[in-house]
């Protein structure tokens, strides 16, 4: 049976975006004829134009790209010759005009098992609630928040070990694995959209880097997985001596109740916190010009930083 083929457009930004795409082009089941992506922004000490990772693989491989800076100045008879777009963290709005335009319509990949943990940050939020696996939905888009019916959803755990980055990387590997298959079922009428159950949905929200600043009333149960939702971005920090300390790794131990929270423990191999239920021991910090190290080396780089008077805040 001949396989029909999808004339795609594609939306997305960052780097789970160009996994996706990437996997499209190298299989060639189906076409990209055009891609959009946000505008060049800023990076690096020189604050140069720095193009996203979808942009630099679509002129890699000669298609091309368009970057509105907002969904206002995206025509959407651009899209009439595609018959589907397809959406990974694009970043920007999709309008009602557009989501009508393609024939069948815009689809989204969603990093989360919606409609839980709909909205900008789904895998961080996973890890900082303590959630045992999340997954992606494939979901056609509508005018809500992630409120589409669902065509497709698959499952990954959450390792207890998972940072945001290596969470992502893995579910970047799910979605293109999976994807052209995905898009066959639709094209084929295999797929059957599903309305989601809006009485469980939950919402995550986007990180603030204020949310990043570590509370030592939590629970060290509660920080670890902060630290490990938060990295690699905003990545927690505290302040100890006046020195700002960025936290990469950690892991949880117990401790004496009689202790305030914020309390440094006199240890050698780890930075050991007193947190509101339980030690928080801190295995890899970074201070500030700094490369990342480990605590057992930041301490015996720092002998004296330690003391009876010395509390986190």
């Amino acid at each position: 049976m001949n396989q029909a083929k999808l004339r795609l457009a594609f939306a997305g930004t960052p780097e789970i975006a160009r996994t996706v795409l990437e996997e499209l082009i190298r299989e060639g089941r189906h076409s990209v004829e055009l891609v959009l992506t946000q505008p060049d922004r800023p990076a690096g000490r020189g604050r140069k134009l720095k193009p996203s990772d979808v942009k630099l693989c679509a002129l890699e491989n000669n298609i091309p790209v368009i970057q509105p800076a907002t969904s206002k100045e995206f025509v959407s008879d651009t899209l009439k010759n595609c018959d589907l777009m397809l959406v990974v963290a694009y970043g920007l709005l999709i309008t009602p005009e557009i989501l009508a335009t393609p024939k069948y319509g815009c689809i989204n990949i969603h990093t989360s098992l919606l409609p839980r943990w709909r909205g900008a940050a789904p895998i961080q939020r996973a890890i900082e609630e303590g959630d045992s696996e999340t997954g992606i939905t494939i979901m056609q888009m509508d005018s809500g928040l992630d409120t589409g019916p669902i065509l497709e959803q698959l499952t990954c755990s959450i390792m207890p070990d998972d940072t945001a980055g290596r969470l992502h990387d893995r579910l970047a590997v799910l979605s293109a694995a999976n994807i052209n298959d995905i898009l066959s079922n639709i094209v084929n009428s295999e797929s059957t959209a599903m309305e989601q159950d809006n009485s469980k949905a939950t919402y995550a929200n986007k990180i603030s880097k204020q949310e990043a600043k570590i509370d030592w009333t939590q629970s060290a149960i509660e920080l670890e997985r902060k630290i490990r939702a938060f990295n690699p971005f905003p990545v927690t920090h505290t302040e100890i001596n006046n020195i700002n300390i960025r936290i990469w790794e950690a892991e949880i131990k117990q401790g004496p109740d009689n202790l305030m929270a914020g309390t440094i423990l006199n240890n050698k191999t780890s930075l050991d916190i007193m947190t509101g239920k339980d030690v928080l021991a801190i295995t890899r910090l970074q201070l500030p010009g700094k490369r990342p190290m480990s605590a057992k080396d930041f301490l015996n780089g720092h002998p004296d930083f330690i003391n009876d008077n010395i509390v986190a805040c």
